[in-house]
This record gives C-alpha cells, structure tokens and sequence, in this order.
C-alpha cells in the first residue's frame, strides 16, 4: 500500500461526557441534552483550542441512526450551528454503523490528502437513550443485515452476535480461560474508566469487579454466552478534532508538541449478508490492521498503546489476536497475565474503552482517535499512560457491525 503523499495531522481534540445509566446525574425520566447539544459542545470544544474558526475549512460528522433514535438527518447542516462562520461551508455526514466515527476521520484525511481544504473538522455524535432498550437493540440491528438476519434474530440482536463468537471460542479453546480473560477485561475497563471524569463507568462502586464479570451467562433474561457485564452501555455524546495539513496546523495556531501525524491507515468492509467467515476470528479488523501496518511500515510490536472497539469484551480479546499483538488463542493470556493493563507493556483502553468510557456509537471512533493524541502527547491526565520510547505509536480500531466495517489508524507524536 502507498504511504501518504504529505503529511496529515490530528489536534485540538475534545470529548463529550459519555451520558448514560451508571452516570450519577443521568435519570430516565428527566429531559436529557439532545444531538444539537453534542455537537456543538464538540465542536465548541475544538474551537476553543485554535486561533479562529474560520480556518476551519469544511466539516464532516460519522453518524449511525440519528433518523431513528432522534427522528433527525441531515446532521451536517447541524454542524453549521457551531460557528457562524460555518454558513455555507461544505459540511458532509458519513455512515457505517459503529464505524462512523473512524469513516469521519478518513473522509477528511482525503480531503486534506487531495487539497481541497487544509483544516477539517471531524465530529462523531449519537444520542441513544430516547428509546428504550428493547427497541434500541432494533434500531442497532441495522448494523448488521436487517431483511436477512433480523426475523430470526435474537431480540437483543447485537449481543445475541457476540455471545455466539463468545460461545464459539469456548468451545474451541476451553470455557474457563475465555470466561476468566472477559471478566478480567471487564474489570481492567472499569478500573481505567474510574480514572476519567468524562466516562460513563466513572461513578462505578463495585466492589469485585473480576466477581462481577464472572457472573453466569442466564439464557433465560438475555444470552447465552455473556453477561450483560460483557456489554458496552447505551450512551449519549460526541467527540471531535481538526484534521489538517502542515499549512492548516499552522493556521490554526496549535504547535505540533500538542499534535498527532497519522502514519497509516487501513479501511476494510466485508459483505453484510454474509456470516463471518470463523466465529473466533476477527477477519475484517485483521484485514484492515494488515492495511495500516504496510501503510506506515510497522508492525504489532512498534506499538506502544491501543484503543480497540470493545463493543463487547470478547470482541475486544479477538481483535488483540486479528491485530497480530497474540497469535490465534492466546488472546486471552495477554489479558489474564496483566499485558494490556493501564500499566502493563500494551495499555489498552487506557480511558475505559467501549466498556468503561461508554459507546456512543456513532462518535466512538473519534473518541478513540481523540484519546490516542491525548495520550501520544502527554495531555491524559489521571489517564496518561507510559509510551515507550522504543514504541512510539498509537493505534485505533473502529469497528461497525459484527466485524464487517473496520477503519484503522496509527500515530506518531508530531513534535
């Protein structure tokens, strides 16, 4: 695969509280912020954090099912109330289910890459919570393939999916080392997420966590293969960055010390009326990973900290093996022997991942980049974890549907 033609740089990022149950302040009943809110506290976020707004010379915003949680589309003519120097400038919304986010990023490293513009603001946003949890796991099946899998789909569709690979993988490789590594990922997310105001899982009080995660699966109140511990949380919010050439980071004022170079980056889709290939592998992720690797010449052992889409924790054990950092299997052993702990040689989900932070599905992949920068230039806070001199790079996994859309990305510090 071709290296990028120039360079392309990630900056000014921002993150929205992941809001949702499990948030202290968060109730049912009571009115909640809507999508017009999210995007402008994003969008403001990044604003605050550059010279002027006018620099910023388009917008993109990686929605999943605005028109059917909120009833809203043309979500790209929201981003105009952002700024009002926005009016009139090319705004354009993207779609790819839970991999959204990560479309948003790609489509304005092209812009960027094609000269079209030199600042990029990139936004992801989904507010899921209107609907209750029976009818927003419809709503999510339209990631998968709605007309052929749909009817004879469990009613909680998407968990329903990943219990089947959670259940594959038991049978393959043994029940109780799958079952221990997905309770220690659970537990490994709560532990991050209690360190990061903005997550969902901040306010989590559990006293074992790993007893928790152990819970049995119970067939007859939701799946057979995982707890609803194994699950990413309903959630509302958004994150969103610039993206820029040389010439725009210098436009908008932000010193490389405080920027990301994107290095590589892989995006693959697979057939969504199609099952996967191998419950127990993660083929798209692999494929895309592979994509960004050749990209930016490295490899698995060149990276010094993660962000995979943990939509739920099986999920995020096979996509360490799709993404080469343990060969087939062995997954599970990387997390029960401690290695993608905070402070462990391939921190992982140092925020709280899907699990912990939240998944607000649309924004997830921005979040993601969002949190790689903080972290690639020192600005995590009670999150920054230790990146090895040696290992340098940060790489992002956003995942939609059951491994069937998948953008990777990898950075560099740009100072």
């Amino acid at each position: 695969m071709s290296k990028l033609r120039k360079p392309v740089y990630f900056a000014a990022g921002y993150n929205t509280v992941s809001f949702g149950s499990g948030r202290k302040e968060f109730h049912p009943k009571k009115p909640r912020p809507g999508l017009e809110h999210y995007i402008n506290e994003s969008g403001k976020g990044v604003l605050e954090q550059i010279n002027d707004a006018k620099h910023i010379d388009e917008g993109v915003i990686g929605n999943f099912m605005a028109a059917r949680f909120n009833r809203q589309g043309n979500l790209a003519s929201l981003m105009v109330n952002i700024h009002p120097s926005f009016e009139y400038k090319p705004m354009v919304r993207v779609e790819g289910a839970c991999g959204s986010g990560g479309l948003s990023l790609t489509t304005g490293v092209k812009t960027v890459l094609s000269d079209m513009a030199d600042v990029i603001l990139s936004i992801g946003v989904e507010v899921q919570n209107p609907v209750k949890a029976i009818y927003g796991a419809d709503i999510l099946a339209g990631a998968g393939h709605y007309a052929g899998e749909r009817k004879v789909g469990h009613a909680y569709f998407f968990p329903s999916k990943f219990s089947d690979r959670a259940g594959a993988c038991y049978e393959k490789f043994g029940y109780d080392r799958i079952r221990q590594a997905m309770a220690r990922w659970y537990e490994q997310a709560i532990l991050n997420a209690r360190k990061n105001p903005k997550a969902q899982e901040f306010h989590n009080s559990i006293d074992d966590l790993f007893a928790a995660g152990m819970t049995p699966p119970n067939p007859n109140v939701f799946c057979d293969h995982i707890n609803v511990y194994d699950c990413s949380k309903v959630s509302d919010g958004a994150s969103a960055l610039i993206i820029a050439s040389e010439e725009g980071l210098n436009k908008v004022g932000v010193p490389k010390s405080k920027a990301v170079e994107l290095i590589g980056y892989g995006v693959a889709v697979a057939d969504l009326t199609k099952p996967p290939p191998d419950q127990t592998k993660m083929t798209t992720v692999g494929k895309s990973v592979h994509q960004a690797y050749e990209m930016a010449g490295l490899g698995p052992k060149d990276i010094g900290v993660l962000e995979v889409h943990d939509c739920f924790t099986i999920g995020g054990i096979l996509e360490l093996e799709a993404a080469g950092f343990a060969e087939y299997g062995k997954g599970p052993d990387l997390v029960l022997e401690g290695k993608t702990r905070a402070d462990g040689p391939l921190p992982t989900n140092a925020t709280g991942g899907l699990i912990g932070f939240g998944h607000y599905t649309g924004g997830t992949g921005v979040r993601q980049a969002v949190d790689v920068l903080l972290q690639l230039t020192g600005q995590a806070g009670d999150c920054q974890v230790d990146v090895p001199a040696d290992r340098p790079y940060g790489l992002m996994i956003s995942m939609g549907g059951n491994d069937k859309t998948v953008v990777s990305c990898i950075f560099k510090s740009a100072a």
